[in-house]
């Protein structure tokens, strides 16, 4: 590898909403290529014309981009490459690499019922495939014919995949692949090897899903004189039922997350974990990973979704974060509640107050609403009930000393110290009384930064309604 410029690729067919274990398999070729300064390119695999959309094509871009995953070529479409395709199966046909077959889905299915009776490997039987002193049967009228590779008869196909070691596929496991159907459109397996060569890929990193794939991929390259690039096939992602990731078992898409509030870094991080590990880095920046990324660290076996551990990562990433940084993300969360984050207290101090606390943004916003809200007009009830005739007399104390005090944190805590001392009571018994007074609610954080946070006006005003 150190003479060779790495070239990886992402190659999603946009048929359906991409999840993590999808993201996964764009993370790892970009962090492969960033690692050896080589190039990262998207491949979007459209020829599905009846199931592939474009929502799907830039919500896979959409989330590319919001993890980080920059390119250094594409987005390039397979059907803006028919004619490339079109032309290489012309080719192949002339020099007898492939060949026209016309028989119809109706006897194909006959004879694959009939293999399957028999105890059988459902296979292409060879009938259109011409040899040497073979006759082949008539061709019949008006049948537009698919065209089948012909491939190799004996032997093996052997590769040292990165991941799972060196597999061999016998020749006689693998029929004549269709190529390109009746209306002439090329299928997946072919427009895969095309575009490798033409793209010159040198490493494909994906899941082991497509490992039945390769030995059909590798013969058709090397038919065309081409060099197989080195596969890693990654283990497949189980959900948390243990069962393979996909929209069916419920796994959530990325905009899902993004909605729910997670961090993009935490994601990253959460989906470098899943399936890779360097020591007992659990932790760690996009540059640590990329620096840190190699092939032989992949994981054989498969890993597993695990929720909590991802929320516990999204907590580790906000109670860490630049508190401007976070506040910006978290806008458009508080936002959405109907928080105007332009009129009240600094909305990044705010944030700043409750990030230590949060697993997400959207608990960071709901938060925020109590700084936001309208100062609670509590009844005589609801004081009787939560703010004691007996702790008033402090209350009153402590309004004086919040007054002259220093509007820091350390400035509160010397007023309440002072208070507590006066009247001989213990930090709750004055605490509670005030964030009920300040919020009607006595669920808020360290209450002398609460106090910095809302300012010194408010929360006198506030706390005097209750006294007087």
């Amino acid at each position: 590898m150190l003479f060779m410029h790495i070239r990886t690729r992402f190659a999603p067919s946009p048929t359906g909403f991409i999840h993590l274990g999808n993201l996964r398999s764009a993370l790892y070729p970009w962090a492969f290529a960033r690692h050896n300064k080589g190039n990262f390119i998207l491949r979007i695999e459209d020829t599905d014309l009846e199931r592939s959309t474009q929502e799907a094509v830039d919500v896979i871009i959409e989330g590319m981009a919001w993890l980080g995953l920059d390119l250094d070529e594409g987005p390039i479409y397979q059907m803006q490459r028919i004619d490339r395709y079109r032309e290489v199966v012309k080719q192949m046909l002339e020099s007898g690499l492939a060949y026209p077959c016309y028989m119809s889905e109706e006897e194909l299915n006959q004879l694959r019922d009939q293999q399957m009776a028999n105890k059988e490997k459902p296979r292409y039987n060879g009938l259109w495939r011409p040899e040497p002193g073979k006759t082949l049967p008539p061709v019949p009228e008006g049948v537009k014919p698919v065209i089948r590779f012909k491939n190799p008869i004996g032997g093996s196909v052997i590769w040292n995949d990165a991941v799972k070691g060196q597999i061999e596929i016998s020749n006689d496991e693998l029929d004549d692949l269709v190529i390109a159907r009746p209306d002439g459109t090329p299928t997946y397996n072919f427009c895969v090897v095309i575009d490798d060569m033409d793209m010159k890929i040198t490493h494909v990193i994906r899941g082991d899903d497509h490992v039945n794939n390769t030995p059909r991929q590798i013969n058709i390259m090397k038919a065309l004189g081409g060099t197989p690039p080195v596969y890693a096939h990654l283990p497949t992602v189980l959900n948390d039922s243990g069962e393979k990731m996909s929209k069916r078992n419920g796994a959530m898409s990325v905009r899902d997350y993004q909605k729910a509030g997670y961090l993009p870094e935490a994601i990253l991080n959460y989906l470098a974990r899943l399936g890779w590990s360097h020591g007992d880095a659990e932790v760690f920046t996009k540059e640590q990973f990329v620096g840190w990324f190699d092939l032989e660290s992949l994981g054989r076996s498969p890993t597993q979704h695990n929720p909590e551990k991802l929320l516990w990562l999204n907590h580790q990433y906000i109670q860490n974060a630049d508190p401007e940084k976070l506040a910006a993300a978290t806008k458009p969360f508080a936002h959405d509640l109907g928080i105007d984050t332009e009129s009240g207290p600094d909305f990044v101090k705010v944030v700043g107050l409750l990030k230590d606390r949060a697993n997400t943004l959207i608990e960071i916003a709901e938060g925020a609403k109590l700084f936001y809200l309208p100062a609670p007009d509590l009844s005589a009830d609801q004081i009787k009930e939560n703010i004691s005739d007996s702790v008033l007399p402090a209350l009153k104390d402590l309004v004086s000393a919040i007054t002259s005090a220093e509007p820091t944190k350390e400035g509160y805590a010397a007023a309440f110290k002072q208070v507590l001392a006066q009247h001989q009571l213990k930090m709750p018994a004055l605490a509670m009384p005030v964030r009920y007074a300040l919020f009607a609610t006595t669920q808020t954080p360290a209450i002398d930064s609460v106090l910095v946070v809302l300012g010194k006006e408010e929360a006198i005003q506030r706390l005097s309604k209750v006294i007087h």
